[in-house]
């Protein structure tokens, strides 16, 4: 007679399930797809008033419906809102798929800095916590509301300077090439790439750019060398009121976000932390078109594609950090929520940088 008992069912109790693995992905695509249709109407419902070149694009965009206006906008954001326009969208449609644009730039860029950064696991994490980042940021407003165009271009110039960093040659064109075709001024960041071959140098060329430019050596400069360069940076935006010359302040700032990464390695895990500080460099690289002509009207334009990667950055601290409270799930989910108040508040009183 057999008096062993049936085994009870085996049960494998390593390691979270796949269901759990995949419930957690899935509440993190929820609550992102969430900020991102809040922020996305948000933007796009806004009043014509709200933000200093909304009416602007409003306009041009109604005009597009009579004819073909001339213009100067780039043939990336033409081709856009010509097709909009023919498609027979609204204004407020219109605002929501450029900014729907500038959040596609941003996860595009989230992407492939993880990559850069080599992580194997924690892609979510850093998602969410970005676009956290992101929407706390006022700079973030401004690519919103104000420098639309340049907003687009900016995490496009990111993502390409990375894979010229690591020698990615074809992306570095094919997002080179987007990021221009949203706006000229990609160029100025662009230009500079080949430093990135060459880190000692280009740290002795940003020492020097910035110590030139709190002078107001390099304001003296392009005066001196090139009166039409000149005239052209202090004739944008001529009639406002946004102060011009040397700012000392925003000089300071974006030194000290150069820095944080540096100061904050001993608690991130290695070997992100050599990857994130690596990155500082491309970030050294943006900076560089600010002293050199960050002394005219509306200056803070020169910095946005920097400040917006310095979300990214901040973020990448976060999420591979030794401090398992600063990546917790819990703690990133309610401070996204939280950012969309933020945003929100940013947006309906016009907060920029």
């Amino acid at each position: 007679m057999n008096t062993h008992s049936p085994n009870p069912p085996y049960v494998d109790f390593v390691g979270p399930s796949n269901i759990t693995s995949n419930a957690r992905i899935m509440l993190s695509l929820i609550l992102i797809g969430a900020a991102c249709v809040f922020a996305d109407l948000l933007v796009g419902t806004r009043s014509i008033d709200v933000g200093t070149d909304t009416y602007v694009y409003a306009e041009f965009f109604r005009t597009l419906h009579g004819g073909s206006p001339e213009t100067r906008f780039e043939p990336g954001f033409l081709l856009v809102t010509r097709v909009l326009s023919v498609i027979g969208f609204s204004v407020e449609a219109y605002q929501m798929v450029l900014f729907g644009i500038l959040l596609a730039t941003a996860i595009v860029a989230v992407r492939h800095y993880f990559d850069y950064l080599g992580a194997r696991h924690g892609l979510m994490t850093l998602l969410t916590a970005s676009l956290m980042f992101l929407l706390f940021s006022p700079m973030f407003v401004n690519a919103s509301i104000n420098a639309v165009r340049q907003g687009l271009a900016a995490l496009l110039v990111f993502t390409a300077l990375l894979a010229f960093q690591q020698r990615q040659w074809r992306t570095f064109f094919i997002y080179g090439v987007l990021a221009t075709s949203f706006h000229y001024s990609s160029l100025m960041y662009l230009v500079f790439a080949p430093l990135l071959l060459n880190l000692k140098l280009l740290r002795v060329i940003a020492v020097v750019a910035f110590l030139a430019y709190v002078a107001g050596l390099t304001m003296i400069v392009v005066r001196t060398a090139s009166p039409f360069i000149y005239n052209t940076v202090m004739d944008y935006s001529l009639s406002s009121k946004y102060r011009s010359g040397v700012r000392i302040d925003f000089a300071v700032f974006s030194i000290f976000w150069y820095a944080l990464p540096f100061i904050m390695a001993p608690m991130v895990r290695k070997p992100i932390r050599s990857r994130i500080n690596d990155s500082t460099a491309v970030y050294l690289v943006m900076l560089l078109p600010f002293f050199a002509v960050g002394w005219g009207n509306f200056s803070n334009r020169y910095l946005l594609p920097a400040y917006l990667a310095i979300s990214l950055m901040v973020a990448a601290i976060f999420c591979f950090n030794r401090l398992s409270i600063l990546r917790n799930p819990i703690l990133l989910r309610a401070g996204l929520i939280f950012s969309c108040a933020a945003f929100y508040y940013y947006v309906t009183h016009q907060v920029v940088v």
